[in-house]
């Protein structure tokens, strides 16, 4: 369903909706044209219901509003005598069909507020529920909330690979926030409850594409800065063989080092933006190669140093570690050669590439195919796209940005002769539609991120880690399985 579709069917159904509310609200003596003032009418719902009038205020809170408005609603209903379950759920699925059959109906009558104790007592038999109806709107309410705080306010995420480490490790529970950055409402709302793209057991699609509605994001406490751990929507997911829309798309997390309208680049695995250092996270790890001169260490002093090994090997060896590992390593006696290992300038892993020679590369006639002799240790400097910055397109800057005009912006572009298209129409500039972000995972060189494919569009982004609520070791053992220290330790 395009977006006009869209639009038109809302229209529709809000123009339905209000018209029904019109003649309720005139059955209970209230003017009619109330009913067409939006948040107004929900006000009018709520003294005709009994309820107090400061209720309106939880009209205005993410997630909490969804809520209330489903028990106004039901409240006023029950003021015109729908007592039914039935009658419910028509009421908060298909308003704008039963708004005006009510309203139509002779039978229907206002009978006052439905939270009084008066209508309570008159009409107590009524308002009586089964076990089964009582559990039934329970698990229904439940279920609802759920879906809708998962949605808008905070969600729980789990590490599965180390690509952070050590800033957070394999079994960290983490609580993410929708709302530090503004809830982003959902893009494809036929989605079942609690399930993200695919159905437990089943494996297969938990949503349907029938609906795709435009990105839109409520405002949030801060917009993603430089060194935030961020939980966003795998870009890559938009291709084969999966081709899922952006919020069905898989979660990653991994840390921002470029926000938009940065000039990013990587010097001997050094981060630096607009020409300075950036801050190294304590947790940041990378590779090194050492030699043991003396009986192989004992496996317990890695464990202490939290060092991790690439193979079995000890002589000549290759770990991870933090700087501060590495520090401490390097002083035993026992350590014999110790260096850092870092892929050097110019030379590029043809088994490995980077953004953007991982994906094929369209060329201008009249251009050589541009030389990016980058890899992971020494990348760039590129520029991040921000909304408004026009960027000038030639060889050597369309394979950087076209995926983004092309894949996240959705334009049509075409190499015809020696001239770019967009949209059918020649030009040689592109002005981007939205913010740009670099992410890059902690563990240098076990992390897949914008170094292998690019930039991260800001509809891609979720939320922002909070703090670890949660962690299991899998390798601890029973008696030591939870890591105790790191329980409600807060995401640097």
């Amino acid at each position: 369903m395009n977006i006009l579709v869209f639009f038109t069917a809302f229209t529709l159904v809000t123009i339905l909706t209000y018209t029904g509310l019109w003649k309720l609200f005139a059955k209970a003596g209230r003017p009619g044209w109330h009913a067409t003032i939006p948040l107004y009418n929900i006000y009018v719902m709520i003294r005709l219901s009994g309820r107090p009038a400061w209720w309106i205020i939880w009209m205005v809170i993410p997630a909490i509003n969804i809520l209330v408005l489903i028990g106004i609603t039901l409240d006023f209903v029950r003021s015109f005598g729908k007592f039914s379950f039935r009658q419910h759920a028509a009421a908060v699925l298909l308003p704008f069909i039963y708004f005006i059959k009510w309203g139509n109906d002779k039978t229907t009558q206002y009978l006052g507020p439905s939270a009084s104790d008066q209508f309570h007592d008159d009409y107590h038999n009524k308002l009586q529920k089964s076990t089964a109806r009582e559990w039934g709107e329970a698990i229904i309410f439940a279920g609802v909330a759920a879906t809708l705080i998962r949605t808008l306010l905070i969600e729980p995420y789990t590490i599965p690979t180390p690509s952070m480490e050590r800033s957070l490790l394999v079994g960290d529970f983490l609580f993410v926030s929708k709302i530090n950055y503004g809830p982003r409402l959902p893009e494809t709302p036929l989605s079942f409850p609690l399930a993200h793209n695919t159905l437990p057991l089943f494996n297969t699609k938990s949503y349907s594409s029938f609906i795709k509605l435009p990105y839109l994001r409520l405002p949030g406490f801060s917009k993603v800065k430089r060194g935030d751990v961020v939980v966003f929507n795998y870009p890559m997911d938009a291709d084969s063989p999966y081709y899922r829309p952006v919020d069905k798309q898989d979660n990653y997390i991994k840390r921002c080092q470029g926000i938009p309208g940065d000039t990013l680049s990587i010097i001997n695995s050094q981060v630096y933006v607009n020409g300075k250092a950036a801050r190294n996270p304590p947790g940041e790890q990378t590779e090194y190669s050492y030699k043991i001169t003396g009986a192989p260490i004992d496996s317990q002093a890695f464990k202490k140093l939290r060092i991790s090994f690439y193979n079995a090997s000890d002589e000549p060896g290759l770990a991870t570690m933090t700087a501060a590992s590495a520090k401490a390593f390097k002083k035993r006696p026992d350590v014999g050669s110790f260096t850092r290992v870092i892929t050097p300038k110019g030379i590029t892993d043809p088994y490995n590439p980077v953004f953007p020679r991982k994906y094929p590369i369209r060329l201008l006639p009249t251009e050589k195919i541009p030389d990016y002799k980058w890899n992971m240790d020494n990348y760039g400097p590129i520029i991040i796209p921000k909304k408004g910055w026009t960027v000038k397109l030639t060889g050597l800057t369309l394979p950087l940005y076209e995926r983004a005009i092309e894949v996240y912006e959705n334009n049509k572009v075409e190499i015809k002769g020696g001239d770019i298209y967009i949209n059918g129409q020649k030009t040689d500039t592109y002005t981007f539609k939205m913010d740009y972000y670099w992410m890059m995972g902690d563990n240098r060189h076990d992390s897949e991120d914008s170094r292998f494919w690019g930039f991260v569009p800001e509809d891609h982004i979720v939320g922002k880690a909070l703090f670890i609520w949660l962690s299991l070791d899998n390798n601890g053992g029973l008696l030591h399985r939870i890591r105790w220290s790191r329980i409600f330790k807060s995401v640097d």
